[in-house]
């Protein structure tokens, strides 16, 4: 258990007093580690004294990922361990309890934890905030639990990396025609901003590694998009979308609009529009949804599985009376766009930054008995990257940039919204080491399950078949 501020929490698990005694100073909970985590447990830490306040953050994972990066982490331009901020490193004077949220009560201020290892414990709180965010949005589609691979973590990203490389190196030394054929083929479901950027990335990093194998050629990979849309990338205007998927044709990516994934078993891809083929990858990045543990609360949630949220952040019912002391922000809110009316913020790092930082200023204000005030933020614009030097970019909704500069703006934009100096400096210092030293093409595959050799040197041999007793004089 973490120290001083939690000294007081529920004495021993799920066996709190009936009545427990008042605490010294409130208890704000922040469920979720990631942006809306992270930056408003600093904001609230920097607006309020630990006399004030305490602080506790509650999430399965000891770091906050920076999603915008995940496609260059998978494809090697930035180590994955500098895509991620140590939740201890980058939260001063905050406690960190690591484990799973599975389950709110907020009439009667308890969260309930399930840690990794054992039982389950509820701790109160006098305030909440969750920032829970999101998780893939699949589908019932056969074979996709089984053979598909998500990309919202880091994990992922770099399970996607070992697996492209590692299909390279066993296609290299394997003569069957078809077999080679179906690990050469990639398959990216979603034309979202993770997933162009990450198959932009991703086929860049293959097309440069294949350079060193001599038994094969840039033209064995195939690359398939598959978007059920008749448009990709809807976060920008529809002339670079239209140029992007230009220069991914040119690339000889193979793109499927307004298509579906109707089946994937045993690697057997089966498309809408009668497309057949194997492949042994598969990527799914078809949307997101909101964490489905907030299900399992009392909290007022919209058809889509958000909490309902006010300009200010403040958590509102049905009937629009303010929730008294619940706050929500990211992408697991229903938060108004006062910028775009009828519109609720569209689930970005850009926008849960935003709102986590004033999320924190807010609850700073009422613990004070100031007023809150209402969240608005006019979307400064999105970049994308489709591989080293290439890219496209919207600057305030009028602004069109396409190509190396777009690129630029894209690693200059996020490498500053990336938490803490110590990750910018690891991130820049990786890039310049890049611009002299030639990528990295090594699968490290077998770090997904580290023990496989062991348990190999481990197993008992076979015995020796016996020899023949006219051998055996």
């Amino acid at each position: 258990m973490p120290q001083n501020e939690l000294s007081s929490v529920d004495a021993a698990q799920n066996q709190a007093p009936a009545k427990p005694k008042p605490r010294k100073v409130p208890r704000i909970v922040v469920l979720g580690g990631g942006s809306v985590g992270l930056y408003s447990a600093r904001r609230l830490r920097k607006r309020l004294g630990k006399r004030e306040a305490a602080i506790v953050v509650v999430d399965p994972r000891p770091y906050m990922t920076y999603a915008p990066f995940l496609p260059e982490a998978a494809a090697g331009s930035i180590d994955g361990r500098h895509v991620v901020a140590p939740l201890r490193r980058a939260m001063k004077n905050v406690d960190l309890l690591q484990g799973m949220v599975t389950g709110i009560a907020h009439a009667d201020r308890k969260v309930t934890i399930q840690p990794e290892g054992g039982e389950a414990y509820s701790i109160t709180y006098d305030h909440l905030i969750v920032g829970l965010g999101s998780v893939a949005r699949t589908l019932p589609i056969p074979g996709l639990a089984e053979q598909a691979i998500g990309f919202k973590t880091v994990e992922e990203a770099i399970a996607v990396r070992n697996q492209v490389l590692n299909r390279i190196d066993v296609a290299s030394s394997t003569w069957d025609p078809e077999v080679r054929k179906r690990m050469l083929t990639f398959v990216f479901v979603g034309g979202g901003f993770a997933g162009i950027e990450a198959l932009g990335e991703v086929e860049d990093m293959a097309r440069a590694a294949v350079k060193y194998y001599p038994e094969l050629d840039a033209a064995d990979l195939r690359f398939v998009l598959v978007e059920g849309s008749p448009r990709i990338l809807p976060e920008v205007s529809e002339e670079l979308g239209g140029y992007t998927l230009e220069v991914l044709r040119k690339r000889n990516i193979e793109i499927h609009l307004s298509t579906f994934l109707n089946s994937c078993v045993d690697g057997h891809v089966v498309l809408s529009n009668k497309v057949e083929f194997d492949a042994d990858t598969i990527v799914w990045t078809a949307g997101v949804k909101a964490n489905p543990v907030l299900q399992d609360s009392d909290l007022p949630l919209d058809q889509m599985g958000r909490v309902t949220c006010l300009p200010t952040l403040q958590v509102v019912d049905a009937e629009g009376n303010v929730v008294p002391d619940a706050w929500a922000a990211g992408d697991c809110a229903a938060v108004p766009d006062l910028l775009n009316p009828g519109k609720f913020c569209p689930p970005n790092a850009q926008h849960a930054i935003r709102q986590a930082n004033h999320l924190g200023d807010n609850l700073a204000k009422v613990l004070r008995s100031a007023e809150p005030t209402e969240y608005s933020h006019k979307n400064v614009g999105a970049v994308a990257s489709l591989g080293m030097y290439k890219g496209v970019a919207q600057m305030f909704g009028r602004i069109k940039v396409r190509g190396p500069l777009a690129w630029v703006l894209h690693r200059t934009y996020h490498v500053m919204a990336m938490p803490t100096w110590n990750r910018k400096i690891r991130i820049m210092a990786g890039w310049t080491g890049a611009l002299f030293l030639r990528r990295e093409v090594i699968s490290l595959g077998s770090i997904h399950d580290p023990r496989a050799s062991f348990r190999a040197a481990s197993a008992p041999r076979p015995a020796a078949p016996a020899k023949p007793a006219a051998e055996s004089k």
